[in-house]
């Protein structure tokens, strides 16, 4: 059996500003795709990693992999125009013979070794793939574009769905061909009539997407 993680890291990052894509922005004294990525690469459930990252930065993403030793780096290849672009550039580097992606956001880089092997874990039973999620404490209220309240949301069984996220390779490669409209690889399989299971994430696996941000998960690091 063997399992390959593909790190999306293709973000170009405008909302956290700075010069360089948000995967390469400094995140305590290292850059911020090192945290993930030095995760995966201990992780005894993972055997392969392909990094997915902004066009010209793949070079930059081979030698921060020979820094940090991480041998089980396979290759790093550029990303496209969207989300679901850059998995599939992923995925393509993945072999026919291997038998399970996990895709994991670098913006999320607390990745915890437990989160990984519930998602694994989970795998199986007939289940087409597998999500890290939380389940929502907050009261929802939907508005209208006048800020007015139009309902409110019975929060029921609603979860705040983060990655990584876990397939069977073959279902994803099918799932990813079909194209389709969603904003994670689980909503691409679902669309496909793929039965996706939802198990505990961690509410370390904040996505960095502003300064804010950044500064929280600074924070986050200097308490582990």
């Amino acid at each position: 059996m063997s399992t390959w993680a593909v790190l999306v890291a293709a973000g170009r990052g405008e909302r956290l500003g700075g010069d360089r894509p948000k995967a390469f922005t400094g995140l305590g004294e290292r850059v911020l795709l090192a945290e993930s990525l030095e995760r995966l690469e201990a992780s005894e459930w993972i055997d392969a990693i392909v990094v997915v990252v902004p066009g010209e930065w793949e070079e930059p993403a081979i030698l921060l992999s020979e820094e940090l030793n991480a041998g089980k780096v396979n290759s790093a290849v550029p990303g496209g125009a969207t989300r679901a672009d850059s998995v599939r550039a992923g995925v393509a580097e993945i072999p026919d013979d291997a038998l399970i992606a996990l895709v994991h956001d670098a913006a999320r880089p607390i990745l915890p070794e437990e989160v990984i092997a519930r998602v694994l874990g989970g795998l199986g039973e007939d289940w087409d793939g597998v999500v890290a999620g939380l389940p929502l404490a907050d009261t929802l209220k939907r508005v209208d574009q006048h800020g007015r309240v139009a309902e409110t949301v019975d929060r029921t069984g609603l979860y705040a769905i983060q990655t990584p996220q876990a397939f069977p390779v073959s279902t994803l490669r099918d799932a990813l061909m079909r194209g389709g409209d969603a904003s994670d690889c689980a909503g691409l399989v679902e669309q496909a009539g793929g039965r996706v299971r939802v198990v505990e994430g961690d509410p370390r696996l904040v996505k960095i997407t502003t300064a804010a941000d950044l500064a929280f998960v600074e924070t986050l690091l200097a308490n582990e």
